[in-house]
């Protein structure tokens, strides 16, 4: 696309997750986060059939925060704290891993006898490097919390941060945007530079127009800083705005590990591998390895 308020465009890539389908938009060579966001997965839509063993194990994190939000379906999250919550479509869960936790997603027992439709968006934010090692924490935030605003035809959801004079009860440690838009078709809407980094990404199969220029489906577009954009829907499309401020320096990625130091991340490596992150509560012994190839 060719729009002067469009900085990148990123098409991202297909991959695998417990057998599902997934679009990873970040991070990617031509740029690693937008605002403290630093990985973006879209998961489905996809139907799974009953009895379809779709959970994602045990596994570790450092030095981030998962942002879960579901369109459709659930998921019982258990983490190394002893949190046991059900995820349901339009609530966050903002998981803040720290110094190291450990946590799993599993299809719940009512689910998992019955055919049922999976669909949502994982992201991950980087976490400030003051606050890199500070102790793991988990909030949930359920729907009927998430700011609903009617800007005309068009449907905002504020689950993360300020826009259109609503704010978020979601606590986070620096500027962070995340909104949840409907525009029917023939509605326009216009975005105004709510953080100083942001993009747009579009969740259905409908492409969305900004300025003059289309935004094709399951694609992000990086904005310009400072740019106010019109968004207009030729069709009935969802799409989602995320960013904030810039991150504090440059983070290196490694499996489940961000962080600012290269050896932290192969310290976490070898605690997992040796059985040091602490054990989650309930759940079974079994657990994701790690990769063979190591950090670094």
């Amino acid at each position: 696309m060719s729009s002067t308020s469009v900085a990148l465009e990123l098409k991202g890539h297909l991959t695998d997750v417990a057998g599902m389908p997934v679009r990873r938009m970040l991070p990617s060579a031509a740029k690693q986060a937008v605002g403290p966001f630093i990985f973006f997965d879209h998961f489905g839509p996809v139907r799974q059939q009953a009895g379809q063993q779709a959970d994602v194990r045990p596994h570790p994190h450092i030095g981030l925060a998962t942002v879960t939000y579901l369109f459709e379906g659930a998921q019982i999250h258990r983490d190394s704290l002893g949190t046991v919550q059900r995820i349901e479509p339009g609530a966050i869960n903002w998981m803040q891993a720290g110094s190291g936790i450990a946590h799993s997603e599993r299809v719940p027992p009512d689910l998992f006898h019955v055919d049922r439709d999976v669909h949502g968006l994982q992201l991950w934010a980087a976490q400030p490097v003051a606050d890199e090692e500070k102790a793991p924490s988990f909030e949930h935030t359920g729907a009927e919390a998430i700011p609903e605003l009617q800007l005309g035809a068009a449907t905002v959801r504020v689950l993360v941060g300020a826009a259109f004079g609503a704010k978020s009860p979601v606590t986070t440690p620096s500027q962070t945007l995340y909104l949840d838009v409907l525009l029917p078709a023939g509605a326009t809407l216009e975005l105004p530079p709510l953080a100083q980094e942001r993009a747009i990404y579009v969740v259905d199969g409908n492409a969305l127009q900004l300025d003059t220029s289309e935004l094709a489906p399951y694609t992000m577009a990086v904005l310009e800083p400072g740019a106010t954009v019109m968004l207009c829907a030729t069709a009935d499309t969802r799409f989602v705005v995320i960013g904030g401020a810039p991150l504090d320096g440059h983070r290196h990625i490694w499996w489940n590990f961000v962080s600012s130091r290269k050896e932290r991340i192969a310290q976490a490596a070898q605690d997992w591998d040796e059985g040091r992150f602490a054990p989650i509560p309930g759940d079974s012994d079994e657990r994701i390895e790690l990769p063979p190839k190591r950090p670094f």
